[in-house]
């Protein structure tokens, strides 16, 4: 069935030019669309906003590490490399394809935000999903992969929420040092 899905999903490539450069621009330059997301909420938001912020960063960080002790246990290679029938519109490294990691840490970083600013929230949601979607569609990984990742970045997003004790005083003291520097937009 994951095979199945691919195919119905990665079949569709290479039909329409306009879909196929907004799956490529999702799956290219999600991480950088998340880092200026980022950055703007960190200069131009209030200490929430920071700690937002930092909240999102251990997230994602955590969730690229879970996947690199599961990918340790569990290997699974790459439809391209399984299936010579993939549509590659971006190529890849033939390396473990479960779970996908672009989907962990786009919704990872996305459900931190979502769970504490909820209409950014939803739009950065929005924009990880397509993430992830774009990762099937581009012949990178399989539907599995992704939900994997989806269900690998809202648990360790949703830990992290639970762990203020942990992760307030980090992000405190992260923006102590931030606010000690001169010269730097601060917001209260």
């Amino acid at each position: 069935m994951n095979y199945e899905l691919l195919k119905s999903i990665n079949g569709l490539a290479g039909q329409v030019g306009w879909i196929d450069d907004v799956m490529k621009f999702a799956t290219n330059y999600a991480v950088h669309v998340f880092a200026v997301v980022l950055l703007l909420m960190w200069f131009f938001g209030k200490e929430q906003m920071k700690k937002t912020v930092v909240y999102s960063a251990i997230s994602g960080a955590v969730g690229i590490l879970v996947n690199v002790l599961i990918s340790k246990i569990y290997f699974e290679a790459r439809p391209f490399v399984t299936h010579d029938d993939i549509h590659i519109l971006v190529d890849h490294a033939a390396d473990a394809s479960f779970p996908s990691d672009h989907t962990t840490g786009a919704i990872a970083l996305a459900f931190a935000i979502a769970l504490r600013h909820k209409k950014l929230g939803v739009i950065m949601m929005l924009f990880a999903l397509l993430t992830g979607f774009s990762r099937i569609y581009v012949g990178n990984h399989y539907p599995g992969d992704v939900l994997a990742g989806i269900i690998v970045g809202i648990l360790v997003a949703w830990i992290f929420s639970k762990m203020k004790w942990l992760v307030n005083p980090i992000a405190n003291f992260i923006i102590s040092i931030y606010n000690a520097i001169p010269l730097l937009p601060k917001k209260m």
